[in-house]
């Protein structure tokens, strides 16, 4: 799409939350983003480490990430890369998710394929100006799948698809999820740049149309307490091509089909849990999706513990049979950062030759402190400081995300702690003003 002709032009990145930031160019200097690039202040973008003295940030477009924007007349969005002094960028996301990629061919020889499952819910102001769901009635305990709440917002989701479409983006599934307001739309895999390209215009997408129709599209991972968070299952492969999968062994002795190769990274990844909970779950809201119990629907969905299991949604990995899904991505997580740190996890696990050891295909919610322990089982960060504290311990996770990219993410993510830990919420305040 790069050689047709729109009026105007997004030259889009995202910051270090994964949020889009953009440049609106006219038509007829589109040149300008594939050439020198669309110029920003650095010091104005959240992560990117520089400071208003600083050069510029220079977005340079990628010809093969050139879609149109429905929502926006005569408009094309360009999947930029950041730029600054004439070399990429390493702090920025895409930057640091294709030097991952990179690395992942020269090891194996193979490409990196992913899906993302982004979940979100659709909220609207209530009477009195606070958030509530936008589906009408919606009170059931175990909504999910429910027909009436997912037709009652069905001109949103399908002009969603539309526009999904136009950008050459395959939705094969769209639901109802667990919580009330939550729903999910699925989309064909890809190449694991290509993937987090397409999140990225997901919710450009879904949030822009939302708005449209009176709603808030909201990825935060858990807004309501009662209720199941929002996820982003990254589901992983790799092959010489697309189609072919290199993870897959229907000869697998321990019959989960997979292969010698997915086995050291699935071992990878559990290895590195601790660290890579931090890129995948990068917000103190996070922690309050990663618990085992409190949703009313009887399941959080989310995994508590490092363990891995065949088909085992309260894994911290399932298998959903010749592939892994990663299951501890929240709705915020920025596709490239993660794409990246579960590729260095991943490699890590194979340089080593690592084993997972044994499935648990028990539910890991109802298993005692004593049980997991008696079965070598560990828990997860609980709050993103420790989060934190392990990845910047892990030293495969720092090497391969760099030293400047890490202590940037920690510095920014330590900052959004210490602001939420200084507020005091209306709930702490009922609990305690009158108790000391």
């Amino acid at each position: 799409m790069a050689d047709q002709d729109y009026d105007y032009y997004l030259a889009q990145f995202v910051d270090i939350h994964g949020r889009p930031k953009a440049k609106l160019v006219p038509g007829k200097h589109k040149d300008m983003i594939f050439g020198a690039g669309a110029g920003f202040a650095g010091f104005a973008i959240a992560g990117m480490g520089m400071g208003p003295h600083g050069q510029e940030f220079m977005a340079i477009g990628d010809r093969d990430a050139v879609r149109p924007v429905p929502w926006m007349p005569s408009t094309a969005s360009v999947t930029c890369d950041g730029h600054v002094n004439g070399k990429p960028h390493p702090l920025d996301s895409r930057v640091i998710a294709k030097k991952a990629l990179a690395k992942f061919r020269e090891v194996t020889g193979l490409e990196f394929f992913s899906g993302l499952e982004p979940e979100f819910f659709l909220l609207k102001r209530g009477e009195e100006g606070a958030w509530q769901v936008a589906t009408e009635s919606e009170s059931l305990d175990k909504p999910c799948y429910d027909f009436r709440h997912l037709s009652s917002v069905a001109d949103f989701l399908m002009e969603l698809r539309a526009a999904l479409g136009s950008a050459d983006i395959d939705v094969y599934q769209i639901d109802h999820e667990d919580a009330n307001g939550q729903f999910e739309m699925n989309f064909t895999y890809a190449d694991g740049l290509r993937t987090a390209d397409n999140l990225t215009y997901f919710k450009m997408a879904a949030q822009a149309i939302a708005k449209k129709h009176g709603m808030l599209c909201s990825f935060m991972p858990k807004p309501f307490a009662e209720r199941s968070g929002s996820g982003l299952h990254m589901h992983m492969s790799a092959g010489k091509k697309f189609g072919d999968n290199a993870f897959e062994d229907a000869k697998d002795p321990g019959g989960m089909s997979l292969s010698p190769l997915a086995y050291q990274f699935l071992a990878g990844l559990l290895a590195h849990a601790p660290g890579l909970t931090a890129i995948a779950a990068p917000c103190v809201n996070s922690y309050k999706r990663l618990v085992s119990r409190g949703s009313r629907s009887g399941a959080t969905w989310a995994p508590v513990n490092i363990a891995w299991g065949d088909n085992n949604r309260t894994a911290f990995v399932r298998i959903p049979g010749g592939r892994l899904e990663l299951r501890v991505p929240g709705a915020s997580a920025n596709p490239y950062l993660l794409t990246a740190a579960i590729i260095y996890a991943g490699l890590d696990g194979i340089a080593r030759k690592l084993d997972p050891g044994q499935p648990c295909n028990e539910n890991l919610y109802q298993l005692s402190v004593s049980e997991l322990t008696a079965r070598g089982i560990k828990r997860l960060p609980a709050s993103l400081p420790d989060a934190l504290n392990a990845l910047e311990a892990d030293e495969a996770l720092c090497k391969g995300l760099g030293a400047a990219f890490i202590t940037e993410f920690a510095q920014v993510k330590r900052a959004e702690c210490d602001e939420l830990l200084m507020n005091v919420s209306p709930a702490e305040f009922r609990r305690y003003v009158d108790f000391f």
